[in-house]
């Protein structure tokens, strides 16, 4: 396996810690919703498997099965596997956007650097000083391209990190 630089391991630690900030004690049998634009089911408890459905942001669901921060849910005919972080014990609020986030780029850097990147935007970042966020972007999405989702995944169960906590 590679060694993941201080860097990335901030990235997984970071991300990992994003997605968790959500995590309550759900039980088997109770209902949740979904948070995410689309939240996707899959086949099996880990980040790299397989995608068995997809669900809207909103959904009620029934949690069927619980695996530490992992839950089974189900919705009629759609079911799988999603990490604890991606739904909520609560309906979220339909005015807001995912996560319960305004999504107003004027006040985000993060927002602005994620849009497309089309001269539009390219304009935007520099008029707003923002391109600082854009030179990292791009750099996290390369530091990315080098590491597999088998090493990711290898990394975040030896260190208890993300969904093996």
């Amino acid at each position: 396996m590679k060694t993941l630089t201080p860097a990335v391991v901030r990235l997984v630690v970071l991300s990992g810690a994003l997605g968790a900030s959500g995590l309550l004690a759900y039980e088997a049998g109770g209902t949740a919703f979904t948070k995410r634009v689309e939240t996707t089911l899959l086949s099996e408890p880990r980040p790299t498997a397989d995608a068995a459905g997809k669900l809207a942001y909103g959904r009620k669901v029934k949690i069927e099965e619980v695996q530490g921060s992992w839950l089974r849910i189900s919705d009629g005919p759609a079911a799988g596997w999603v990490f604890s972080g991606n739904i909520s014990e609560t309906k979220p609020n339909e005015t807001k956007s995912v996560d319960a986030l305004n999504v107003l780029a004027g006040k985000t850097t993060a927002t602005a650097a994620a849009r497309p990147l089309t001269p539009a935007t390219n304009e935007y970042a520099t008029r707003r000083k923002l391109t600082d966020a854009y030179e990292d972007l791009n750099w996290m999405f390369e530091q990315c391209k080098s590491y597999t989702s088998e090493e990711v995944e290898a990394f975040l169960q030896e260190n208890k990190k993300g969904e093996y906590q």
